[in-house]
């Protein structure tokens, strides 16, 4: 693992913090909670992968690397599932 591949993971981990605060702080009223929460929920998936892949390592294991990538996915429906929940019941 080179400085470069650590430093475009930092990068690309500051820009998707950021997105995140952007669209929280002002697309809740356009967009409504439900979605805002969910495209939180998809930058926080995001971020997982890439500090799974290229600071633990595991884009040299591509098959630990699915497997975990399949069960963040899963845990990440999961947990939109139980935020909609609110949004969804009467």
């Amino acid at each position: 693992m080179t400085f470069d591949t650590i430093t475009r993971a930092w990068f690309g981990l500051l820009f998707l913090s950021a997105a995140s605060v952007l669209i929280a702080a002002g697309f809740t009223e356009t967009l409504g909670a439900g979605a805002t929460g969910g495209l939180v929920l998809v930058f926080a998936w995001m971020k997982a992968r890439v500090i799974l892949s290229r600071y633990l390592g595991l884009f040299q294991a591509p098959v630990w690397l699915s497997g975990f990538n399949w069960a963040l996915g899963l845990f990440c429906l999961l947990l939109l599932g139980l935020f909609l929940i609110p949004e969804i019941s009467p």
